[in-house]
């Protein structure tokens, strides 16, 4: 073994030892659908005009606000969603005990900073017009000028203990205005003097005085670039005021009305404990499923490249526990869709190997005098351009989601970095690692066809003899692909979509049983009603009674009738708790988040292929990518299938899909394109993809398995998800050969992609300084 290879083997050995000991250490913060969670109920009210009804769209506006406070506190990926008109329903996933949720969720959070006019010794004074009185926190009374600095001019707050400090404080940063506000205020503070209350500038949360330090600057100077609030903070007080005064003022007041119908702010109107959204067979027969299709690929890829693909299969499960580890070391939430997600770039990640392997195969062929290692070690460096143009544009999409969205959008954002870094990690350090080690033992390099790579295989080779003229028929594969896709708007628009609970709302029924049922038990009841799509949880409430609660998108009087009367012969229904019409938890503002994300993110990987490449197959890779996303979504308008928040993952895990193999394909193509002077653009093109295909095959192969496997085993709890997702790859795959380069080739006659190059040094494998 190289020194090289061996300081990769340490390195590798202490990186999956940190992973396993932070594995170990922490718990996973589970979904609502795997583990249930808390679920608050709250009155929106005016807190300036009590008794005024409430508006949808300022309730709505209130939910996203709420939806960033909760996000702060550690809890990700809530449903948020409107009960009616003037109520909020909260449901936090793992939470099993609310109560610092709940002193966070419903303050209203009204922080403002005013000029102090004087104090105030007479009880019966009134304030000037404009003013008020309030006590400071000695309990003395001063008389305050107008708001000077709103809430919304604050840009951030943060809770810190300053150098030198044994106190907490919260550091305030404030936006343009607001910072010219507060230097006005404090500048003409200053000039009172020391001792006046004039000299001191209140700091008001929900018309209490929190904060009213004296101003230690030069008069008409003032304080600029921002302050800090000082007071009795310990860690977890400083940081939930910063979380408050962060997250924004809340439009409405949340809260309940106590027996004497007098409003009372930031109590719930009920809090329960709810229990998972899947039941366990649900989750036990996607799990089953999961482990089945990894052991399939697993097996597939030892078949296709022996004993490289068997030191991959092991560094594959080496994937597993980098994503799980890195997944529970931020605290992101995991949910079932997530975790499918997860198994399903385990079939992904051999992408990268099967790359490296059929480059090396390539090298062999052409000089296997030169021996195995160093074949691998070709493989490796002329594969590395085309695995990190795949993965960062891919992780380029995750980052921008994550930063642009909120929200399950944001929350897939964080699955899907998580995977890009794990799988690239997996398949360039760790696979790299063992396979060198491996091919490099004299027995293997005695006995080459045990090693995998003696032969390019027999696709390949039928291929390349058989040698078909795909892209000459690049117009007649434009005109199908364009058919197709009338055909998807036909059913987009014409038919319609069935859109699930997240994007227009439902009926939520809630019962209390003479006897206990399970959720299982419960849901079978309502599927064999014909509402397969309802989302049943058992209701702990917080008397600690069992209760049945059944969402779902359109549920009438007679199914709810008829509901209640499946019930009642099973287990006896005692009363029926609530009848709320949920709006869709996925609100506007969200929705619109999520489509800039997603233009955004589009418009930022076009940019890098077009970097990378050239802007026509920048523009090619986008149009494919639009393609296979109709045609899913075509597919499933004419099968019913929900559009839902899992469909929503699934179609922008199909982008990756399409994106990741397009990629692959261009690379080829640049590099035959400018390392030959031979040949037309389309003839160059066709070669490429005829040998890239064996690698598009194997990988598209590998995830099948897995896909397929959730689509016949996981139950009703998946099987729309992983439907979306196979019908992805087997469209992304085939869209890179009858879409994208036939796009490219026709894009190519507009503005030619130029077969000069920059010269750059290439530094033989065998060097110390190799790229790992």
């Amino acid at each position: 073994m190289s020194r090289g290879a061996f300081v990769r083997l340490l390195l590798v050995l202490g990186l999956l030892g940190g992973c396993l000991w932070i594995s170990l250490d922490k718990e996973p913060t589970l979904g609502i659908d795997l583990r249930g969670g808390s679920q608050l109920m709250y009155q929106a009210q005016d807190p300036n005009n009590p008794d005024d009804k409430v508006k949808g769209s300022e309730v709505d506006r209130t939910i996203e606000v709420l939806r960033g406070r909760i996000d702060s506190i550690g809890v990700s990926e809530p449903t948020i969603a409107r009960v009616g008109e003037d109520r909020v329903l909260v449901e936090l996933p793992d939470v099993q005990d609310p109560t610092q949720a709940k002193a966070v969720i419903g303050k209203t959070a009204q922080l403002t900073m005013h000029p102090v006019v004087g104090g105030v010794t007479d009880p019966s004074a009134k304030p000037a017009k404009g003013n008020k009185i309030l006590a400071d926190e000695q309990g003395n009374r001063l008389e305050l000028g107008p708001t000077a600095v709103k809430g919304s001019q604050i840009k951030s707050a943060d809770a810190v203990m300053p150098q030198n400090s044994v106190g907490w404080e919260v550091s305030i940063k404030f936006d343009g205005d607001g910072d010219d506000a507060y230097t006005k205020i404090t500048a003409q503070a200053a000039c009172a003097p020391n001792g006046d209350p004039t000299r001191r500038v209140a700091i008001v949360l929900d018309d209490q005085i929190i904060s009213s330090p004296e101003v230690n600057a030069a008069c008409n100077v003032g304080i600029s670039g921002g302050t800090n609030i000082t007071g009795n903070f310990d860690e977890q007080s400083a940081k939930d005021l910063a979380i408050l005064i962060e997250g924004g003022a809340l439009p409405l007041a949340l809260g309940s009305l106590d027996e004497d119908g007098k409003f009372v702010a930031g109590v719930p109107m009920s809090d329960s404990v709810i229990g998972p959204t899947l039941g366990d067979a649900a989750i036990k027969a996607s799990a089953e499923a999961a482990i089945i299709g990894v052991i399939l690929t697993g097996l597939f890829i030892i078949f296709i490249y022996r004993l490289v693909g068997a030191l991959a299969a092991i560094a594959l499960t080496s994937y597993a526990l980098l994503s799980y580890a890195m997944l529970v070391g931020i605290g992101s939430t995991l949910t079932l869709p997530g975790l499918a997600g997860f198994v399903l770039a385990i079939g992904l990640a051999i992408d990268a190997n099967v790359l490296v392997f059929e480059r090396a195969r390539e090298e062999y062929a052409e000089n296997p005098k030169a021996g195995l290692r160093r074949a691998l070690q070709i493989g490796f460096n002329k594969a590395w351009t085309a695995i990190i143009d795949s993965n960062v544009t891919t992780l380029l999409a995750a980052l921008l989601l994550f930063l642009l969205a909120s929200g399950p959008v944001k929350g897939f954002g964080v699955t899907l970095s998580i995977g890009v870094i794990a799988s690239m990690i997996s398949a360039l350090v760790i696979a790299r690692v063992l396979t060198e080690i491996g091919v490099g033992t004299k027995a293997i390099a005695r006995r080459p066809a045990i090693s995998g790579l003696a032969n390019v295989g027999r696709t390949r080779t039928w291929l390349m003899r058989k040698n078909p003229q795909l892209v000459a028929r690049k117009k007649i594969w434009l005109a199908v692909a364009g058919g197709l896709v009338v055909v998807a708007l036909a059913g987009i628009f014409g038919k319609g979509l069935n859109l699930g609970l997240e994007f227009t709302g439902g009926r939520t029924l809630v019962y209390s049983t003479t006897e206990s049922i399970s959720a299982d038990d419960a849901r079978d009841l309502v599927a064999d009603l014909g509402i397969s799509e309802a989302v049943v949880q058992e209701v702990k409430g917080s008397d600690g009674s069992e209760r049945i609660s059944v969402r779902a998108g359109q549920i009438s009087d007679e199914e709810a009738a008829q509901i209640e009367e499946a019930l009642d012969e099973k287990v006896g229904v005692e009363e029926r708790i609530s009848d709320d019409r949920i709006e869709a938890s996925l609100g506007q503002e969200l929705k619109e988040k999520a489509l800039l994300a997603f233009f955004i993110a589009l418009a930022a990987q076009m940019l890098y292929l077009a970097i990378r490449f050239h802007w026509t197959f920048a523009l090619s890779a986008v149009l494919s990518m639009a393609h296979d996303v109709l045609l899913v979504t075509g597919i499933f308008a004419f099968l019913d299938k929900p559009i839902d928040g899992v469909y929503l993952a699934a179609a922008l895990t199909i982008i990756g899909i399409s994106v990741n193999d397009t990629v692959v394909v261009f690379d080829r193509i640049r590099e035959r394109w400018q390392g030959t002077k031979t040949g037309t653009f389309d003839e160059v093109s066709n070669t490429a993809i005829l040998e890239t295909m064996p690698r598009t095959i194997n990988t598209g192969l590998g995830a099948m398995f897995i896909l397929a496997a959730l689509v016949f085993m996981s139950g009703d709890s998946l099987t729309d998800f992983a439907l979306a997702m196979l019908l992805g790859l087997i469209i992304g795959t085939a869209s890179t050969v009858f879409v994208a380069t036939p796009l490219a080739s026709v894009l190519q006659k507009i503005q030619p992609f130029s077969r000069e190059k920059k010269e750059k040094k290439v530094r033989d494998p065998e060097d110390s300084g190799a790229v790992v």
